[in-house]
């Protein structure tokens, strides 16, 4: 299986993506310089079951081929009242550039360079969980380039605020506790959020790394039903994929500030790829991970493209085989 994050709930309708699992086995070994490709945890049969529970290490495919093992991390989280739940997996998240990793080491989040190997706490009270939130009740985002992350608690009464935890200042500010973080900017400087309203419509805020609002809009529904989407560096740019009724894939594009949605450009995918990830990045380039399965439903390959944004066209720039039946698995900036 694999557990939806957090903030992808304003769009699960439109947009349940397929599993993807990890490359073929490579050596275990250190990486220099190197990437995550996605990380992975192992499925294995619960014993006298007829089901599978997550196991082993959180492993990291890299771009080198090589695997790291993380042995340090969580795998299974403690709930509030101390027991650990041994049916689902902790969380987990790689920054865009697959250069630093998120997850829970003991009982703090903690961030990971993975080619030093050096770990750190993420700062002030970002490290610890709240009195009464259990560690399968919390999700984290990290910037494209891992020095921010986005701490999200889903306290049953809504009230705790999401963090924005600065890993080079040291800063921790508060986000507000209905607002889930959909997207960062390339530069790591805007946040997009979605709230459901009252009205139960769907409200997409943009907030600074210092927690500031900086746009806000009452979203159209062919906005907020759809996934993925993008955020630009100018803060006010989303891109998003609609996949209609009859499969065709298209591009559209949302201002914020003058509220209005560009018309549909074909996108360039071949059949049977699956949108799953898109993000714009620091030169204004516009990148899409999709994934490919099987007759049977099986993922089977992932595949990295460069986007036109104007035309829909595409250009491959990686792919890669996968393996089967992990529990779950991130690609950068999931």
């Amino acid at each position: 299986m694999r557990p939806t994050r957090g903030f992808a709930v304003l769009a699960i309708a439109a947009a349940a993506a397929a599993m993807i699992t990890t490359p073929a086995d490579a050596r275990t070994g250190a990486a220099s310089d190197d990437s995550v490709r996605y990380a992975w945890i192992k499925a294995c049969p619960k014993p006298k079951k007829d089901y599978k529970i997550p196991c082993g290490n959180w492993t990291l495919a890299m771009r080198s081929g090589k695997t790291i093992k993380l042995t340090d991390a969580r795998v299974n989280p403690k709930q509030a009242g101390g027991k650990v739940d041994k049916e689902s997996s902790a969380l987990f998240a790689v920054s865009g550039d697959g250069r630093s990793v998120n997850y829970i080491k003991g009982d703090k989040l903690v961030v990971r360079d993975v080619n030093s190997g050096k770990v750190r706490p993420l700062p002030g009270r970002a490290a610890k969980l709240p009195k009464g939130i259990g560690q399968g009740e919390v999700d984290t985002t990290l910037s494209p380039d891992g020095s921010i992350a986005v701490v999200d608690y889903f306290d049953d009464a809504e009230k705790l605020p999401s963090l924005v935890a600065n890993l080079k200042t040291g800063k921790v500010v508060e986000l507000p506790s209905k607002n889930s973080v959909m997207s960062f900017s390339p530069d790591g400087q805007h946040l997009l959020t979605g709230r459901f309203t009252d009205d139960n419509i769907t409200e997409f805020a943009v907030f600074d790394a210092e927690g500031r609002e900086t746009s806000s809009q009452v979203v159209p529904q062919i906005v907020s039903n759809n996934a993925p989407i993008a955020l630009a560096d100018d803060g006010t740019t989303v891109t998003l994929i609609i996949t209609g009724g009859s499969g065709k894939v298209r591009l559209r594009t949302y201002d914020l500030a003058s509220d209005t949605v560009s018309d549909p450009v074909p996108l360039g995918t071949p059949k049977g790829e699956s949108a799953q990830r898109l993000y714009w990045d620091a030169a204004g380039t516009l990148t899409l991970w999709t994934s490919t399965g099987d007759e049977e439903g099986t993922v089977v390959s992932a595949v990295k493209r460069r986007v036109n944004a104007e035309t829909g066209a595409t250009r491959k720039l990686d792919s890669f085989r996968v393996r089967s039946d992990p529990w779950t698995w991130w690609l950068p900036g999931e």
